[in-house]
């Protein structure tokens, strides 16, 4: 008797060792077999320079990267993942206006994102947006004081989500 039961763990364990695992982390879901990644600069080539957006987006995603999943981070050119980009728009426009007067304003950021998969050899290239509207009182460089968090998590969510999840 323990010894069918031996055997058929041994089976289940067989069985399941060798079917292709992925693992799953907060609604991640990376293959195993996927074990680095690299991550590029993200400059910024939008007409408007904020020259602190590059390298909160960069060390934004790579920290999600890093505690969200068990991927290792790393230099080298043949990392399992590649994360690539720049920020494609950095603009303003007027979201709300009164009988006077501009009521609101709109700071749209953009970046467009290259993901290469070198394990499958599959290049996604795809772009992501925010927007957040801000008091026309304000100048943009104030605004940017208060709003630049949000814009940064926004962008590396979405970018995370549109690689890690599936979105």
């Amino acid at each position: 008797m323990k010894n069918k039961i031996l055997f058929s763990l041994f089976f289940i364990g067989l069985l399941f060792a060798s079917c292709k695992v992925s693992y799953s982390l907060r609604d991640v879901s990376i293959p195993a077999n996927v074990k680095t990644v690299k991550i590029g600069y993200i400059e910024n080539k939008a007409r408007y320079v904020n020259p602190q957006l590059s390298p909160n987006v960069t060390t934004k995603l790579m920290q999600k990267v890093q505690g969200q999943t068990k991927l290792t981070t790393t230099n080298s050119d043949d990392a399992h993942y590649q994360i690539t980009g720049y920020i494609s728009d950095y603009s303003v426009s007027t979201s709300a206006i009164s009988p006077q007067a501009a009521v609101s304003n709109r700071l749209t950021v953009g970046a467009h994102i290259v993901f290469l998969n070198t394990l499958e050899n599959k290049t996604d290239e795809f772009d992501v947006s925010t927007n957040i509207d801000f008091d026309a009182n304000l100048s943009l460089q104030e605004a940017e004081s208060k709003i630049m968090d949000d814009i940064v998590k926004n962008i590396t969510d979405q970018i995370f989500n549109h690689i890690f999840s599936n979105w």
